[in-house]
């Protein structure tokens, strides 16, 4: 792979870049599904190939193939380092990197069992099995399950002189529990909705989710809740269960702080941003309790954001977004890091994958614990008037990441300190930092879980990767409930 890469810098240099970077990548990928008893999707892929970027005249040039024959890749560079000086013919400003020392290392991301050891046929057993016994319990309608498996095998070079070796193995899982009764729908995911839950390990997380001891306690949940109370609507207290949490924290802290929304560089699928730089450590983003961190160091955990270097060869690092409430910081690469006055990129950018452009994208975006020891139901035995919501059913958020409404699959009243009577399609809605300001209280590191989120897409072309995001049940403040399904039965 060192032959192949140095061979594209050289040719590279040769042709007028002043840097040159290439990422060789190794791929597999398995995704397998059933849907009521039948297999609902099944591949096992792989894929070879390496990304090419440069700068020329001082523009940005990239180029990909899965030729790696000597000819395609100098007819790969010849044409990264063309595309960038066409590009320079038209910048708006001058490209600057902030300086970063060049890496040599080797980084395997914790995996102790691997997953494409275990059988496509052991992975369909477990899956029917759980379809299975969704479709026991009387009333579910659909069953839906999937797990998924990839390996990311990357190779970097530069001519700065990084040489960074990286394995990446990512595991998930998850199923629904769909029940149809008259005009409506109801559902019930485990364990969050979108594919489950997702880390940077090997089979292992898998046996740990427990999927099949679940099963029947999520299709009972989905039936019982056309039977349950409309949510009410008003202004409540609410309190939001860890993955109902970290959605929220994915849509409107993690990506309205991608500085290169914020400088107009990028728009697609989330828009801008309302963090101008001007509210950099001024905004007062939320209330002293809200700490939320970008970290992508091993030692946070095994979240989709974890990695030892992105993909411009920045080590990962812990960079502190919202601090007592105060907004502190921003998702940055080596050419965005200046415009905050950075003298070093947060590592924050990366790739789909090879045949793709690195663009800033989140990391593990979490919120911190409470440092004093505080349990869902303490949360809950605090709370005299409210609601507990579960797991995202569906969201809206305006294009500069201000205005939203989420709704979740199942809800919970609370009187007088305790749940009391399910309750059903229950939403609620906000704006962004008057939301956060109303925090009040987060429960403890026991309650802590760091969740993946495999499918945020951005760019374009579109790149869909993992992120991830850490919580803990929190409570919030008179917050406008029950407006998102206001018409259902």
């Amino acid at each position: 792979m060192k032959e192949i890469a140095s061979q594209a810098l050289e040719t590279a240099r040769s042709r007028g870049a002043s840097l040159a970077e290439a990422r060789i990548v190794d791929e597999r990928d398995r995704s397998l599904a059933t849907k009521n008893g039948k297999i609902g999707g099944a591949s096992d892929a792989e894929s070879l190939g390496i990304g090419i970027r440069v700068i020329a005249d001082g523009g940005f040039g990239f180029a990909a193939t899965d030729d790696l024959s000597r000819d395609g890749v100098d007819r790969c560079a010849a044409r990264a380092v063309e595309i960038a000086k066409a590009s320079a013919r038209v910048k708006a400003q001058e490209l600057y990197l902030v300086p970063e020392p060049p890496a040599k290392a080797d980084w395997i991301s914790p995996c102790k069992i691997d997953p494409f050891a275990i059988s496509i046929e052991k992975n369909l057993e477990l899956l029917f099995a759980v379809d299975e016994a969704l479709r026991k319990v009387k009333g579910v309608t659909l069953a839906e399950t999937n797990m998924n498996f990839r390996r990311y095998e990357q190779w970097f070079f530069s001519t700065e002189g990084a040489e960074i070796h990286q394995t990446i193995t990512t595991s998930g899982a998850g199923y629904a529990a769909h029940s149809f009764e008259g005009t409506e729908i109801q559902k019930r995911s485990y364990p969050n909705s979108f594919g489950g839950q997702y880390q940077n390990r090997g089979y292992e997380l898998i046996e740990e989710l427990r999927l099949l001891d679940h099963a029947t306690e999520i299709g009972e949940q989905a039936v019982a809740l056309h039977s349950a109370e409309q949510c009410p609507e008003g202004t409540f207290d609410i309190i939001l269960d860890s993955s109902q949490l970290s959605l929220q924290i994915h849509e409107s802290i993690g990506h309205p702080i991608e500085l290169d929304r914020v400088l107009g560089m990028e728009a697609n699928f989330a828009g801008t941003s309302f963090l101008t730089l001007d509210k950099l450590r001024t905004l007062k983003y939320g209330s002293e309790i809200v700490n939320v961190v970008a970290d992508a160091t091993a030692a946070h955990g095994p979240g989709l954001g974890t990695f030892a270097y992105d993909d411009e060869g920045v080590a990962a690092q812990r960079t502190p977004i919202i601090t007592n409430g105060l907004f502190t910081g921003y998702l940055t690469s080596r050419d965005t890091a200046a415009a905050i006055g950075a003298s070093r990129s947060g590592g924050c950018l990366r790739a789909e994958g090879w045949n793709r452009l690195p663009i800033v994208r989140m990391t593990n975006v979490s919120i911190l614990p409470s440092e004093s020891p505080l349990t869902l139901e303490q949360l809950i035995a605090s709370t005299e008037r409210g609601v507990l919501m579960e797991t995202n059913r569906s969201w809206s958020i305006d294009d500069k990441r201000y205005n939203f409404q989420f709704g979740c699959e199942i809800g919970w009243e609370i009187v007088g300190g305790k749940r009391g009577r399910m309750l059903k399609n229950p939403s609620y809605s906000g704006i962004t930092t008057e939301f956060w300001n109303s925090m009040d209280a987060i429960c403890s590191r026991d309650q802590w879980t760091l969740w993946g989120t495999p499918n945020c897409g951005k760019g374009q072309p579109q790149q869909v990767m993992g992120t991830g995001h850490g919580a803990a049940p929190a409570r919030f403040r008179s917050v406008s409930v029950g407006t998102a399904y206001k018409g259902s039965n």
